[in-house]
């Protein structure tokens, strides 16, 4: 992980921890404690302004934001998804680790903090186009054995399946829109800061453990979300 990208993170972990309108600390404080330079700090700031997670206001400071509304949708997962569309998934493996988890994805995992996770990053693709990095985080313990070649081409949800006997019974998802940084833009072959949709969704086995923390970010120009809505009241006027 770069410095910038760890700078980003540590942003991110802090502002999960304030609320809206709070404060950051004064930039040059901020770049102190982060131990990292202005300039590096100003760029992660940035973007989490383009990605709609904090408000620069000129001559007061950055604040949080908080949290945003979430509409939710039925669990699906991208290889199910792109076949109902009619299009052949794909998935080839950009990066795979296995190593500590940081304290914001922790939290999401519900792990030891000395516990190690598999975090593999991953391009999606729709008939060879690419679609969406996809950033999986699963608690290793859960995975014995799993590496990088297994997840070439195939659902993780299917893997865990047949080979870990894990199905997720319920998930947590939210959508939100952003713009891609400049790897995001070299996988996804677009230019940088082009509008995209990032999902994070958590999933738990049927005995409540946590399986899987993922973040996606999706081309904004490629993808759109369906869900099919229920309108209160409706069933009960059709009834009278």
């Amino acid at each position: 992980m770069t410095k910038y990208h760890s700078v980003r993170e540590q942003l991110l972990d802090r502002l999960d921890t304030m609320a809206a309108g709070e404060q950051l600390p004064p930039e040059r404080e901020l770049a102190q404690s982060l131990g990292v330079s202005r300039m590096t700090l100003r760029r992660a700031i940035d973007e989490l302004v383009a990605r709609g997670a904090v408000r620069r206001r000129h001559g007061a400071g950055v604040f949080a934001l908080g949290s945003k509304f979430a509409q939710g949708l039925v669990a699906t997962s991208f290889s199910a998804d792109m076949r109902e569309r009619g299009l052949r998934p794909g998935a080839r493996t950009l990066t795979f680790e296995i190593g500590p988890v940081s304290a914001r994805v922790g939290r999401r995992l519900e792990v030891d903090p000395t516990g190690d996770i598999v975090q593999i990053a991953r391009l999606r693709t729709a008939d060879g186009e690419p679609m969406a990095v996809e950033e999986l985080h699963v608690p290793s313990a859960l995975v014995p054995g799993l590496t990088a070649e297994d997840l070439e081409d195939k659902s993780f949800y299917q893997l865990l399946g047949e080979r870990y006997g894990i199905a997720p019974a319920r998930a947590v998802q939210t959508i939100e829109p952003t713009v891609v940084d400049a790897q995001e833009a070299k996988d996804l072959d677009v230019p940088v800061h082009s509008p995209a949709l990032q999902f994070e969704r958590i999933s738990w086995g049927p005995g409540g453990e946590v399986v899987e923390f993922v973040r996606s970010v999706y081309r904004g120009d490629r993808y759109k979300i369906r869900t099919e809505l229920s309108i209160p009241g409706a069933a009960k006027e059709e009834q009278a």
